[in-house]
């Protein structure tokens, strides 16, 4: 089996029931307005990758260049950046007000919570990478737990010094 399909025993059954599921989906999805959702996915394509894509390039060069600290250190500022922009992207209606009147319509709840929520859940983000970040930095900082007058294990022993001959 794995020589026809190259992977494990079950990854071609699952393989399979994935994309069953998945035309099932697009079938469901397309019986309805399939112009307007095929419109969608285009311009999602063609602003994420005309737009969005460059603009988070640029701004992801800008925090480099204005952080002076080590490459790896830049996930810490991309991460939480990464998921406070997805929620924006999925909750923009709410959050920017647009869909007030027709949240509170359908749900019965006040929509004015969404803008200070995502605030704080974007707070709480780069506190907990800033957090992480700090404690990444303190676990592999040198340890220095020697006590007074004793030798540091790292330094070859001392000797009786010979002169030097030529």
């Amino acid at each position: 089996m794995r020589r026809g399909h190259g992977g494990a025993p079950l990854r071609l059954p699952l393989l399979l029931a994935s994309f069953a599921l998945t035309a099932y989906a697009g079938i469901r999805l397309l019986r309805g307005d399939w112009f307007g959702i095929l419109l969608w996915l285009v311009g999602a394509a063609v602003l994420h990758d005309l737009v969005l894509l460059p603009l988070y390039a640029l701004a992801d060069r800008a925090v480099r260049a204005a952080l002076p600290a080590p490459a790896s250190w830049i996930n810490h500022v991309r991460v939480p950046a990464f998921v406070s922009g997805l929620l924006l992207l999925v909750w923009f209606p709410l959050i920017l007000g647009r869909e007030e009147r027709r949240y509170e319509h359908a749900t019965g709840l006040t929509a004015g919570v969404f803008w200070p929520r995502w605030l704080l859940i974007t707070a709480g983000l780069f506190a907990v990478s800033a957090l992480w970040l700090a404690i990444r930095v303190w676990w592999r900082r040198p340890r220095r737990r020697r006590r007074a007058g004793a030798e540091d294990p790292r330094k070859p022993a001392a000797g009786p010094v010979r002169p030097h001959r030529p």
